[in-house]
């Protein structure tokens, strides 16, 4: 029997970029099998987003709109991945719907799937500013003074999971928690699962505004490392 395999992202505020997204993962998902699919979670958008994903599902039969009130990228995350625990995915991938990753570069994840507790993108390349990566770094150092563990990229969103690997940590997440991924990564990473870095190809945005900005990345960057501080003693 084929593994399943269901796609996971967030999107909010993504009406410049779902389409494409959309098409370009879809053609995974519907590769590898008919009980895979491609689950696109609407966090509340204040644009067409989800009104273009109703449409585009007409199209892309796999496509699985499911739309919510906004909670944040993070808690949204959190929602994805538990959807796809409950529906007995065999597989969960994650990535984010603004064109940043390349599906072309998804496939030796796949070709590895039986062999790692999870396959994570490391952006080695990045392109999507100075101030991303600068986070990028400080968050690594974070983690380390914090956890007193190494993580080579924590929050990536090009993630490849077995559902069983969710289904160890994602109780260890609080519900609305903003940095998911950076937990899963540190969780791993700590309790020394088999955890394979691949560097990836990490684009610019390819349409829409990024909703993130540098007074929102420090507020959310200070919330960390007191969330950090009082999950350490649960970890």
């Amino acid at each position: 029997m084929e593994d399943s395999l269901y796609i996971v992202m967030p999107a909010y505020n993504e009406e410049a970029n779902i389409e494409a997204v959309v098409k370009e993962w879809h053609e995974v998902v519907a590769k590898i099998g008919p009980d895979s699919r491609l689950v696109v979670v609407n966090d509340g958008s204040k644009d067409n987003t989800y009104n273009k994903l109703l449409e585009l599902n007409k199209q892309y039969p796999q496509l699985v709109p499911v739309t919510k009130e906004n909670s944040g990228h993070g808690a949204t995350l959190l929602f994805a991945y538990n959807y796809a625990v409950e529906h007995n995915a065999d597989y969960i991938f994650q990535t984010d719907s603004d064109g940043q990753t390349l599906p072309s570069e998804f496939w030796p994840f796949w070709e590895d799937r039986k062999l790692y507790d999870a396959i994570i993108g490391h952006r080695n390349h990045r392109k999507d500013g100075f101030s991303r990566v600068f986070v990028t770094k400080v968050l690594k150092l974070v983690i380390k003074l914090t956890f007193g563990v190494s993580v080579t990229d924590a929050n990536t969103p090009f993630r490849l999971m077995p559902r069983k690997t969710l289904e160890k940590y994602l109780p260890k997440i609080p519900k609305d928690f903003n940095l998911s991924n950076v937990m899963l990564s540190v969780l791993l990473v700590k309790n020394k699962d088999n955890v394979k870095f691949v560097p990836i190809t990490f684009r610019p945005r390819q349409g829409g505004k990024n909703s993130i900005n540098m007074k929102r990345i420090f507020g959310i960057g200070v919330q960390a490392v007191k969330d950090f501080r009082q999950l350490r003693k649960t970890i």
